[in-house]
């Protein structure tokens, strides 16, 4: 990816986990967002969304749009995904201490095995 490019896919893997963890199907998701379901299968194609519903969405899930450029991140000084996602399980608490720990452990070995070297 180029600086100062997008990343759509990953924003919508990421608006698909929110999605995932607050049990919702997609048509809810486009009604709880404000934004047309259309958009949502569209970005799901690989499509990036307009501007009003990148900031719509941003604003429902909490994510925010610069985690998805390029360049952004450098600024501040590499962040390790893997701690966030550890921190992010703990505090879920939606999570048991020992549901989160599992999910840790999975998330851990998954990351070792799949990381570009």
């Amino acid at each position: 990816m180029a600086s100062g490019k997008f990343d759509g896919e990953g924003f919508f893997a990421a608006i698909d986990s929110v999605r995932i963890a607050r049990d919702l199907n997609w048509k809810k998701v486009a009604e709880q967002a404000k934004v047309p379901a259309s958009t949502l299968t569209r970005m799901s194609q690989g499509r990036k969304p307009d501007v009003d519903s990148l900031a719509a969405l941003c604003d429902w899930s909490g994510l925010r749009v610069e985690d998805f450029t390029l360049g952004a991140s450098k600024q501040r000084g590499p962040t390790e995904s893997l701690a966030q996602l550890t921190a992010h399980l703990r505090a879920d608490p939606k999570l048991s201490k020992e549901g989160a720990k599992a999910l840790e452990a999975l998330i851990k070995t998954a990351y070792q095995q799949f990381r570009k070297s």
